[in-house]
C-alpha cells in the first residue's frame, strides 16, 4: 500500500525530476513580529512529501491530501489531488517507486497557537506540528 514517506515543512521547497529540492527544513516556530494596528503578513513557507509507492500499486491512481491544521484539528487550508505513478523503463521489477511532490505557500495563520500540516492517503495519515509565536510591536 502507498505510505507517505517523508513530510516536512520548509522555508522553500521544489519537486524536480523525481528529487526533492529543500532549503531551511526541518523548522517548527513561527515567530511574527507585526505592528499592533497592521496585523500579521502572510507566512511564505514550502511543504514537502515523499510518498513511497509499491510495484503492484503504480499505474493506479492514489488520492493524497494535504492539510493544515489547528491544534482543536478544524482544516484551515486543503488540497487534494490523485499521484498515479508510473513504471519506467529502468524500474527493477517489483522495486518499490517514490514520487517527490513540493508546494509553496503564503498562508495568514488566524492567531498564535498550535497547528499541523497533514499528509493523508487512504488508510494513511501522517501530521507534523509546529507553533506560532506572535511579537505585537
Amino acid at each position: 500500500m502507498a505510505e507517505i514517506e517523508l513530510l516536512t515543512l520548509a522555508n522553500h521547497a521544489e519537486a524536480v525530476g523525481g528529487l526533492l529540492y529543500v532549503s531551511g527544513a526541518g523548522w517548527d516556530v513561527v515567530t511574527r513580529a507585526y505592528p499592533r494596528d497592521v496585523g500579521p503578513n502572510p507566512h511564505h513557507f514550502g511543504i514537502a512529501v515523499s510518498v513511497l509507492v509499491g510495484w503492484n500499486e503504480t499505474e493506479q491512481p492514489h488520492k493524497l491530501q494535504l492539510s493544515i491544521e489547528n491544534e482543536d484539528g478544524n482544516v484551515l487550508w486543503s488540497l487534494q489531488g490523485n499521484l498515479e505513478m508510473q513504471r519506467p523503463g529502468s524500474a527493477i521489477p517489483g522495486a518499490d517507486l517514490r514520487a517527490a511532490l513540493a508546494i509553496m505557500l503564503s498562508f495568514t495563520f488566524p492567531q498564535a497557537g498550535g497547528y499541523r500540516v497533514v499528509a493523508e492517503l487512504p488508510g494513511k495519515r501522517r501530521s507534523y506540528s509546529f507553533r506560532v509565536f506572535d511579537q505585537v510591536k
